[in-house]
């Protein structure tokens, strides 16, 4: 699962929540460990199951280094490989190279956010050459964030609607969900957000109850993991 580095809080959301839906079916994902969303589906795979992340360098090298706390979850849940010996370092060309390696570990390739001439769109050549089954995440069609996705989805990629679009290529069913009990504010909270996503202010003035109070629902639901917090906007996660 690969796409933009300068995504938006959309496909950041979408790609945790996919990487985690996947990973709990089963599923072992593979992506670049580069920052927007390929960070992110890792995070998001890394909360239900496990990972490999491809790089562009030596795996002693801690690029980014926003992510040396990452890279170290990933060692003990998954793996990082790289066709590069330890010392290497980073360089512009190494990345796109690396990205046939992502596609050919991987059985289908799935872009979730990507510019016209994005690295993610390499990706996807490099999975089509080989046989794979390529899969896109629509977007706005007034993003160009969402101008490399869809134009994928026109010349006949798979649509990713959801986490079953892309288990269904693998005859395996989305996990079931984890019981979890909320209180009334929190269920009420929930069933909101999985209208649309809406900041805390927004969440006080469309419920009418105590800020407070909110508050507190918000975190038991951020515990649960039933919601995510992106750039200030709660988005709901089952």
């Amino acid at each position: 699962m690969v796409g933009a580095r300068a995504c938006s809080s959309y496909g950041r959301s979408v790609a945790r929540s996919l990487g985690r839906e996947l990973a709990a079916a089963g599923l072992v994902v593979v992506s670049g460990m580069a920052r927007g969303i390929d960070g992110e589906v890792h995070r998001g795979a890394l909360e239900m199951g496990t990972t490999v992340a491809v790089l562009g360098c030596g795996i002693d090298r801690d690029y980014p280094a926003a992510h040396s706390e990452l890279a170290r979850r990933i060692c003990e849940r998954g793996l990082i490989v790289s066709e590069y010996e330890p010392g290497i370092e980073p360089a512009p060309w190494r990345f796109p190279a690396r990205n046939r390696i992502i596609a050919g570990l991987a059985e289908a390739t799935v872009v979730v956010e990507a510019r016209e001439r994005s690295g993610a769109l390499i990706t996807a050549d490099f999975a089509l050459e080989e046989g794979r089954d390529v899969l896109a995440v629509p977007g706005e069609i007034t993003s160009a964030l969402s101008a490399g996705t869809n134009a994928l989805i026109r010349l006949g990629a798979v649509p990713v609607t959801c986490g079953a679009d892309v288990l269904e290529l693998f005859d395996l069913a989305p996990a079931a969900p984890t019981s979890a009990t909320w209180g009334p504010q929190a269920q009420d909270l929930l069933e909101r957000l999985r209208d649309g996503a809406l900041t805390a202010d927004e969440l006080v003035r469309s419920s009418g109850a105590d800020p407070a109070v909110v508050a507190a629902a918000l975190v038991e639901l951020e515990l649960s993991r039933s919601v995510a917090l992106e750039d200030g906007v709660y988005r709901a996660s089952i």
